[in-house]
């Protein structure tokens, strides 16, 4: 499995245009198995928990909402690669023959 950090990336869709490209992730988003989802959205719940747990320590601390906001940042730094990897499978494929 190749890792994308953006949508430029993936080889069968980096020649369209950025809404184009974020339409077929879409579509190929909605094409993942149960699974995969199910994968994805443990993920992003093990990114988003710790954020609300550092953000009710905030009462004791002032410097877990820093650290709140650090999590907060790093969410798509960690889970869009993961998702364009998982739905790269169910893009088509270029066709260099009508070319």
């Amino acid at each position: 499995m190749n890792i994308y950090f953006s949508s430029r990336d993936i080889p069968s869709i980096s020649h369209l245009p950025l809404t184009e490209r974020l339409a077929r992730i879409q579509q190929a988003q909605n094409s993942l198995t149960g699974p995969e989802k199910l994968l994805l959205n443990v993920l992003k719940l093990s990114v988003l928990l710790p954020i609300f747990i550092l953000i009710f320590r905030s009462t004791e601390n002032w410097y877990s909402l820093l650290w709140a906001a650090l999590v907060a940042a790093l969410y798509p730094v960690v889970l869009r690669p993961i998702q364009y990897s998982l739905c790269a499978k169910y893009l088509p494929k270029i066709d260099h023959q009508g070319e």
